[in-house]
């Protein structure tokens, strides 16, 4: 760690300097591995990356950092976490029981917190947050709209819900417990995988080609759940929407001083890119806060039945009130968790999307945070670990999973602060504001046309994400071309086909035709079904199909590094204490000592031969 790392305290740190105009360049794999470099003067450019960090995954930075940066990494993943129960509401017959809401929000707070420190403590043991997933959400809102499930038409009118009578309660809870029961059977496949190490035999078959239409077909079905919250009043959203991309693009480089204290400045100005670290929460903030001032001036209608009452900050006012001010979250708190098969499979498609985009996510936040690649054996304790995760979740009644947060990756390449101590304070904190209910209470009062105007935008980059996946494959190709595309318009086609059409493909069987209906309304895993079986089936060479370019980026040809044991090993000694018999060896999540196997020589040597031909 360099010598400024180690002198410098408080609002001194690096993170908050201003070194050069491209502070917040993130280093990728690339800048490290130039051509004809030997092994030598690798490791020298991954060291000069890592004297660029004030701390890497294993220092622990004084205990006031540890809880300021903690509360930014939960602040970023705020906004991700927040929608999800947000979105489920509406499905949840939970529209007009802001109440229900807060308690849900602060259950899935609860179970991040616990995730998080479960991941970091035992599994990949990288710093990386853990929060709801949006994989889940496409098979979650088609299962709910099977026609057993969807919601009365009366529960859609605030003035007819009584959120207190034992029949709304039931109505509701049936819902979230049938959720809860498919994520908790899904989640095992996810454990079984991870620990039983079949996960890298699964990312032997799946390339860019399968992964971009996958997550691109997670954001853009939800486009109908963005425009009706938007379009409850289209001012209010496109203003919060016009706040995060100012802040998120506009004026991402431009810092702000900042009063600050140190030993040696004592009290002075320091320049912090705010607008970088939270433009979502800025925004909503913002827009928020004139909602408030429109409502106590009465310039938005009082009247429920007129356009754009759903702007007022008081339409949910009373739900403060209401909370109390603790509440500690517990498994089974909306009753015993049904199952039925329909929603496995339809999870499951999710389950499988959430577990490569984590692997990806592992080997950004290993470059990020100054650690070696993380080896096999991490990987599957942390695909491993992320399934218990979900089986929390479930047990819990979140109406959602867990997963690697990439937002969260990409704040350690702005703050330049790779600590997993930091990570546990957000974890902790997290922790704290699930029980405090009165929080989850506050975010459940945001007006609708503001969290629509977060969704313009957030749904949009979560389909951007995808597409950028493609940037490893060679799209000049007619082959990729073609199954990229296929892959996207059946997405959104055949779901859209089968939902006008459920009474077309009824069998007799009730329990199958809820798998089918499921299945193949869910856009994502239609899409990625095709991309996987068409790249894995049309001839290609793995140049034109990315998958040298994938695997490079993703770490998995890097060169052992001497520490790896320090930053992957299991905590407490368990590594070294009690996995040290050979037939230990043998158990997929358990260190050892890393050895390149012929097959990796192969592969190595081809990712060589592929690098030498694109420089």
């Amino acid at each position: 760690m360099s010598e400024m790392g180690k002198t410098c305290n408080g609002f001194e740190h690096t993170m908050f300097k201003i070194e050069d105009g491209n502070h917040y360049h993130i280093m990728s794999s690339y800048d490290t591995k130039l051509p004809g470099a030997d092994k030598k003067q690798k490791e020298c450019a991954i060291d000069n990356d890592r004297n660029k960090l004030a701390y890497t995954v294993t220092d622990v930075p004084p205990w006031y950092l540890c809880i300021f940066l903690g509360i930014q990494h939960y602040l970023t993943a705020l906004g991700g976490i927040v929608a999800i129960p947000l979105i489920l509401s509406k499905e949840l017959c939970l529209t007009h029981d802001p109440l229900t809401q807060s308690h849900l929000i602060s259950t899935i707070f609860f179970v991040s917190g616990i995730c998080t420190l479960l991941q970091v403590v035992f599994g990949v043991r990288l710093p990386i947050l853990q929060g709801g997933t949006f994989a889940f959400l496409t098979p979650t809102l088609a299962m709910l709209s099977l026609p057993k499930w969807q919601c009365p038409d009366w529960t859609q009118n605030a003035s007819m819900v009584n959120a207190s009578s034992p029949v709304f309660v039931e109505l509701w809870q049936s819902r979230i417990r049938e959720v809860q029961g498919a994520i908790m059977v899904a989640s095992c496949f996810q454990i079984f995988v991870g620990f039983s190490g079949l996960i890298g035999f699964l990312m032997r078959f799946i390339g860019p080609l399968t992964i971009a239409p996958t997550i691109t077909l997670i954001g853009l079905p939800l486009f109908e759940s963005a425009g009706r919250d938007a379009g409850s009043h289209w001012g209010i959203s496109a203003m919060t929407t016009f706040f995060i991309v100012l802040f998120s693009q506009y004026l991402r480089n431009v810092p702000l001083p900042i009063p600050s204290y140190s030993r040696n400045k004592k009290c002075h100005f320091s320049k912090i890119y705010l607008f970088q670290i939270f433009p979502v929460l800025l925004g909503i903030a913002i827009s928020w806060l004139i909602c408030f001032i429109l409502t106590v001036t009465n310039a938005l209608p009082s009247n429920p039945e007129t356009y754009g009452y759903f702007a007022r900050t008081d339409v949910k006012g009373d739900v403060l009130s209401q909370a109390p001010w603790f509440r500690f979250p517990y498994p089974g708190q909306w009753g015993l968790p049904t199952i039925s098969l329909a929603g496995v499979f339809g999870i499951l498609a999710g389950v499988i999307s959430s577990m490569v985009e984590s692997v990806g996510d592992y080997h950004a936040c290993a470059r990020l945070s100054g650690a070696p690649p993380p080896p096999k054996h991490a990987i599957n304790r942390g695909i491993g670990i992320e399934g218990i995760g979900c089986l929390l979740a479930g047990a819990w009644g979140t109406g959602n999973g867990t997963t690697s947060y990439s937002e969260n990756v990409g704040a350690l390449g702005i703050t330049r602060v790779g600590s997993r101590a930091v990570i546990i304070s957000g974890g902790i904190l997290m922790l704290l504001m699930g029980i405090f209910s009165k929080i989850g209470a506050v975010f459940a009062t945001i007006p609708t046309p503001v969290i629509g105007g977060m969704f313009l935008v957030m749904f949009g980059v979560i389909a951007a994400v995808g597409i950028s996946n493609l940037q490893f494959a060679d799209m000049n190709s007619s082959r990729n071309i073609f199954i990229v595309g296929f892959s996207i318009f059946s997405g959104l086609t055949i779901p859209n086909w089968v939902n006008n059409n459920t009474e077309l493909l009824q069998t007799g069987i009730i329990q199958l035709d809820q798998v089918i209906l499921v299945l193949l309304t869910t856009g994502m895993f239609v899409g990625g079904f095709f991309g996987f079986f068409l790249d894995n089936t049309i001839p290609g060479t793995k140049e034109e199909r990315g998958i040298y370019a994938w695997k490079e980026v993703h770490g998995e040809m890097s060169d052992d590094c001497p520490d790896i044991g320090d930053v992957y090993d299991l905590p407490f000694g368990i590594g070294t204490r009690f996995c040290t018999a050979s037939w230990l060896k043998y158990i997929p999540f358990c260190p050892k000592p890393v050895k390149q196997t012929s097959v990796d020589a192969q592969e190595i040597g081809e990712v060589d031969k592929y690098k030498e031909t694109v420089h």
